[in-house]
């Protein structure tokens, strides 16, 4: 593809090469270097990434790595200073070749827009850049955090509980384990994991995210220690297998510690039984956890609460306002019952940065309860958004995009040569294939084990075609643990905020690029 061409051939040189090629740019003033900040704001509204000029632009301009390496400099072999016409054009080059999830036919992941109150958050946030460990450097948003954290506990029914903000969602369920194992084993802070008389062993589904895995390698507990339960066809864990699979670990030696649950699973969007996996855990006294960084969203609908009944029976909860609510990246939600442990299980007692003679409160200096020492003040993000808001507005939003999801799947049910993974749903993830008339047989009969995999094969052909073209981003998964192969998952979010329409183009768009891979004859 062409190079940005506006700014002649010169400049398509200083893409290609360098600076090798241009004359040397006069170094820019202190003050000249704040313009650049004027300049951003028009740029990402020209690019498509702000405003109402996001849905004319392409969802991404795909070029592969190899091609790309040409079209952008990004060896970092500057010596002298750049002025702020090139720095303006180096960030047109790389928006230019960036995927613009803000646009209404991207759907690729469990994120998509931004949030405009949001984006103004995280804007302020970061030209403020301070830390959240402590109230001294960071007053106004040790307060914002508190506040944050206290909502979120009413919302989710979790008393007089504690909390924080962590770095996404994986990061919250690690601090979930972090907690339940020294509750469970309070001494382990000294002597660790090694020393353990009856190994830790967790259990989560086999449909829940790859982040629990990922936290007991981590963590020390080891891959041999990780229990994956059984689900059922709709992706929620059967809380019959597990209570089996929590004996099975007892009578081995091993001690069972933690149960991950899920609230809206990555791919099917399932929620697991709460009530009754708690009943479970609270029989053999095992701390239960919910990953809800997905579903937890339906919280803020008096409509689809009802999908997380029972949460509040969970010692520990993770939620990602930055999926389906979208606020900006990353502002991940960490919840726990017991207050006062968050503290007590991370704390390392810097005494250079939490000294206990200070003038005001100590108290208000969190930062010791996180792992982390300099911590990005997320909360003011959500905070900002709820403010200008309202818990309405928000609602609003959320049961929007429910309504474009039951939209999406009565359009599919409707549709020729659509065809659902799952005939129910309980999230906004609508999942589906398309078969191209092409492929069309008389009767599931004669749908063979090869033709499911070409089915399989042409679902990825579909979206390679999609992705070059720039048209839509959805993404295309298997579930090898349930025996299928790849199919489209959709998953509806708050923004931009979609409509039927904007759903019935997702459908027109792979039909279209379906029957254009008709094999020659």
């Amino acid at each position: 593809m062409a190079t940005d061409n506006r700014n002649g051939e010169s400049e398509q040189k200083l893409q290609l090469n360098g600076h090798t090629s241009t004359p040397k740019a006069t170094p820019p003033s202190a003050e000249d270097e704040w313009t650049i900040l004027e300049r951003v704001y028009r740029v990402l509204v020209d690019e498509g990434y702000l405003g109402s000029s996001t849905h004319q632009k392409p969802v991404v301009t795909f070029e592969y790595p190899e091609d790309l390496k040409k079209l952008i400099h990004f060896p970092m072999d500057e010596r002298t200073p750049s002025n702020g016409t090139t720095v303006e054009r180096i960030v047109r080059q790389v928006l230019q070749y960036s995927v613009r999830t803000g646009h209404n036919h991207f759907h690729n992941q469990l994120f998509a827009g931004v949030d405009p109150y949001g984006l103004t958050g995280s804007w302020i946030t970061e030209a403020l850049n301070t830390s959240q460990y402590t109230f001294e450097v960071g007053p106004t948003f040790t307060l914002i955090e508190d506040a944050v954290i206290d909502k979120c506990l009413r919302l989710f029914d979790f008393g007089d509980g504690d909390g924080i903000l962590c770095p996404g969602g994986s990061m919250s369920n690690m601090y979930a384990m972090v907690a339940a194992r020294y509750r469970t084993v309070p001494d382990v802070k000294r002597t660790g994991v090694m020393n353990l008389a009856e190994p830790l062993v967790v259990f989560t589904s086999e449909d829940a995210h790859y982040s629990i895995t990922k936290g007991v390698h981590w963590l020390g507990i080891g891959l041999n220690n990780l229990v994956k339960v059984k689900s059922d066809r709709r992706g929620c864990m059967i809380p019959e297998e597990l209570e089996l699979a929590i004996q099975a670990v007892i009578d081995s030696g091993r001690k069972p510690f933690f149960v991950n649950a899920t609230a809206g699973t990555t791919v099917l969007g399932a929620f697991d039984d709460f009530n009754l996996i708690a009943d479970v855990c609270q029989r053999y006294g095992i701390w239960l956890h919910i990953d809800a960084c997905l579903g937890g969203t339906a919280v803020l609908s008096r409509r689809h609460k009802h999908l997380l009944s029972g949460v509040n029976r969970a010692q520990s909860l993770a939620w990602n306002p930055h999926k389906t609510l979208g606020a900006p990246l990353q502002c991940s939600i960490f919840l726990i019952k017991e207050r006062g442990l968050l503290h007590e299980c991370n704390a390392a007692k810097a005494d250079y940065l939490f000294q206990q003679d200070k003038f005001y409160d100590i108290s208000y200096d969190t930062g010791d309860k996180s792992v982390q020492c300099g911590r990005k003040v997320d909360a003011f993000k959500f905070w900002l958004m709820y403010k200008a808001r309202g818990s309405d507005g928000l609602e609003a939003l959320v049961d929007n995009a429910f309504e474009c999801a039951r939209s999406l799947h009565e359009q599919l049910r409707n549709r020729t040569g659509f065809r659902l993974v799952l005939e129910e749903y309980q999230y906004t993830n609508i999942s589906f294939w398309y078969v191209p008339s092409w492929m069309r047989v008389a009767g599931r009969e004669c749908e063979t084990s090869d033709w499911w995999q070409r089915l399989y094969s042409v679902t990825a052909d579909i979206k390679e075609q999609l992705v070059k073209r720039g048209t839509v981003l959805i993404g295309y998964v298997p579930l090898l643990h349930k025996g299928i192969g790849n199919f489209f998952r959709m998953v509806v979010t708050c923004h931009p905020r979609p409509t039927p329409e904007t759903m019935q183009y997702i459908i027109d768009e792979i039909e279209r690029v379906g029957e254009e891979l008709m094999p020659q004859k």
